[in-house]
């Protein structure tokens, strides 16, 4: 067993990582989550899967492309014809007093949109729908970086908790060393009860530390939508990033890129659209209209067609250039911050990763034989109490750097992951 402690870090060894505690799927495709058995270990493919699949956010995303999807159906639809009746020169004064000398006549009309106005209303509406989609798919790629996040708060918890439990049972032991040299007469007793107040301190230490776990395990199965988690705060450790390969790849596959042209898509699909209501409309009209006093019937027929002498909406398609010009500006910035977001994760990967092997390969073996040494040297006299406890503090110190890179490192490799889209953010779940 690794050897850790000292009661001055048990509240850093407690509060470690109280890191940012943050379906239909976006296709409408009908995926199968994988279950969670209660009590079990939970996978990051499985909590990844699981969100993906029954996130509300992602839920309510997808079904508001469903209803863009409608919304675009509708827009394709042709206007309604009208129909009226209408009966005149009757109920009034003289030969007018009764029907005799009425005329009615029925109409039909229907109006014909010109300019491709249908055609252009319909293609704007599915780009909205096509927006959503990408819109869906960016808040699902966040939501499973939030969850992976969140995983390997878990893991860093779990091992935090691991770190206090050692370093209580190395506070116990010291304990009973120093009760036996305060027996001896070789310490003060004082010393005694500094040493029982450390281990105390550390068990506490070690109390908060599960709290935490379950703290983190609450806040990932909420990203589901579960009030309580089925794992029981319990997760696979193997699951976190041990390549010392650093993943490339381009970000073209991200779903902010497909987002930030869907938005370019859906400005410029406008602007035809604004450009098309400049152009009037045909409305054409045919009736029948009946003379009551002859018996007579004759056909009506009719045309009108507005004049656009005051409006030929041509502010309203100059707005709607401005704005495609914008979210094309957005679109490649988009792709910039993208390619930034990616070399920085890179260089946190990297560092994390050499930070990693320092301590594990150097710091942590030199803290373990110089607490060692301590201990010996206190059994035998040769160093006081105040020596012993810095060499355990020197050697939690180095425990939690460790589970503070390795917690920075699944994140950075997470980050990382999630720009490029590669496994576990291109969807092959096992």
């Amino acid at each position: 067993m690794q050897k850790f402690g000292q009661g001055a870090l048990c509240v850093l060894i407690a509060s470690a990582f109280a890191g940012p505690a943050i379906a239909a799927p976006c296709t409408g495709a009908n995926i199968e989550a994988s279950p969670i058995v209660a009590g079990a270990p939970l996978t990051l493919d499985i909590a990844l899967r699981k969100v993906r699949q029954s996130s509300p956010e992602v839920q309510r995303a997808a079904l508001e492309t469903r209803a863009r999807q409608a919304e675009a159906d509708q827009a394709g639809r042709r206007l309604n014809p009208s129909v009226g009746f209408e009966v005149e020169n009757f109920t009034g004064s003289g030969p007018l007093s009764g029907f005799g000398q009425s005329e009615a006549t029925l109409s039909f009309e229907q109006t014909f949109e010109l300019g491709g106005k249908r055609g252009k209303r319909e293609l704007a509406a599915r780009a909205r729908a096509d927006l959503g989609t990408a819109e869906c798919e960016t808040m699902k790629r966040m939501v499973q970086l939030e969850a992976a996040s969140l995983f390997y708060d878990i893991v860093a918890a779990q091992e935090v908790a691991d770190l206090a439990t050692q370093s209580s049972e190395l506070a116990e032991s010291l304990a009973g060393t120093v009760a036996k040299r305060v027996e001896a007469g070789a310490a003060a007793p004082p010393e005694l009860l500094r040493a029982r107040a450390d281990a105390a301190r550390l068990k506490a230490a070690a109390i908060a530390a599960q709290a935490d776990i379950e703290s983190k395990s609450n806040q990932l199965a909420a990203l589901w939508g579960s009030a309580k988690p089925a794992f029981s705060g319990a997760v696979n450790r193997k699951s976190v990033y041990e390549s010392k390969d650093v993943p490339f790849g381009e970000i073209s596959s991200h779903p902010d890129i497909a987002l930030a042209n869907a938005s370019e898509d859906v400005r410029r699909a406008e602007q035809m659209v604004a450009r098309a209501k400049g152009v009037p409309d045909l409305t054409l009209s045919a009736g029948l209209r009946r003379f009551e006093d002859t018996g007579d019937s004759a056909f009506l027929l009719g045309v009108s067609v507005p004049i656009p002498l005051f409006d030929k909406n041509r502010d309203a398609a100059r707005a709607s250039g401005i704005r495609a010009e914008s979210a094309r500006i957005n679109a490649v910035a988009t792709e910039a911050r993208l390619r930034a977001r990616r070399e920085t994760a890179t260089l946190q990967v990297r560092t994390a990763q050499s930070r990693l092997n320092l301590l594990n390969n150097e710091a942590l073996p030199s803290a373990s034989a110089a607490y060692d040494a301590a201990v010996q040297g206190y059994t035998a006299g040769r160093f006081d109490l105040t020596t012993t406890l810095n060499a355990r503090k020197e050697l939690i110190d180095a425990g939690v750097a460790i589970i503070n890179a390795r917690r920075e490192l699944n994140n950075a490799a997470s980050e990382l992951q999630s720009l490029i889209g590669v496994y576990p953010f291109n969807g092959d779940i096992q």
